[in-house]
């Protein structure tokens, strides 16, 4: 069975999230933005076994620390899509702009595309493209656990910016409305910032996609 534990990181409360295969204890980080040694903290606490980093897309406060965390543990970078690409270069600078501790551009062991799978010990997630914050987001959802892991694509009672660089408001829309719906209702939705949700209150009760 997946288990998963979230952990808010850096000034911008960036939810990072633990998830593991109880079963072998294999975990993977999704979107290491920094406070590593919180993180590293966790992982000995829940006396799981580092093994991969997922990333859903390559804004500063998600992939700050990716880099370094591969680098230290020896792990592999699963994600995002190429998109995200030059995100990715852009890193460095962006951590000067944010005030955020150096960073350095990375590259994925693999680029993620929608329709793909990952997989942490004996469970697999699936992999959806939902660009539109950045054009390379991907999301992670577990039809085992019915929860999804959607970075900025969605918050509860609200949506991921468009204004920054490639961002698409529409596209941003129609990834939430063909990607995530189909998921259920009832999936439970853990954001890249901000409490969980489902998708059936955000349909219903979300100002930005209410209704679709």
């Amino acid at each position: 069975m997946l288990h998963y534990q979230t952990i808010p990181v850096t000034p911008f409360a960036q939810n990072c999230s633990l998830v593991w295969c109880d079963e072998t204890q294999e975990a993977a980080v999704i979107d290491p933005g920094g406070d590593l040694p919180m993180l590293l903290d966790a992982v000995k606490r829940l006396g799981l076994k580092l093994t991969q980093i997922w990333q859903t897309h390559a804004h500063i406060d998600h992939a700050g620390a990716t880099a370094e965390l591969a680098e230290k543990l020896h792990l592999p970078i699963i994600g995002p899509h190429e998109g995200d690409q030059f995100w990715i270069d852009g890193l460095a600078q962006a951590a000067a702009n944010y005030g955020f501790p150096p960073s350095g551009p990375f590259t994925p062991t693999r680029w993620l595309h929608d329709g793909d799978t990952v997989s942490i010990g004996h469970s697999s997630l699936q992999v959806r493209h939902c660009p539109g914050h950045t054009p390379g987001h991907v999301v992670f959802y577990s039809p085992e656990i019915k929860r999804a892991f959607v970075g900025d694509v969605l918050f509860a009672g609200s949506i991921g910016r468009t204004d920054f660089p490639q961002g698409d408001h529409d596209t941003l829309i129609a990834s939430i409305v063909n990607r995530l719906w189909p998921m259920g209702n009832d999936t439970v939705f853990i954001p890249g910032h901000g409490p969980e949700s489902s998708f059936g209150r955000e349909r219903q009760s979300n100002p930005y996609v209410g209704g679709t």
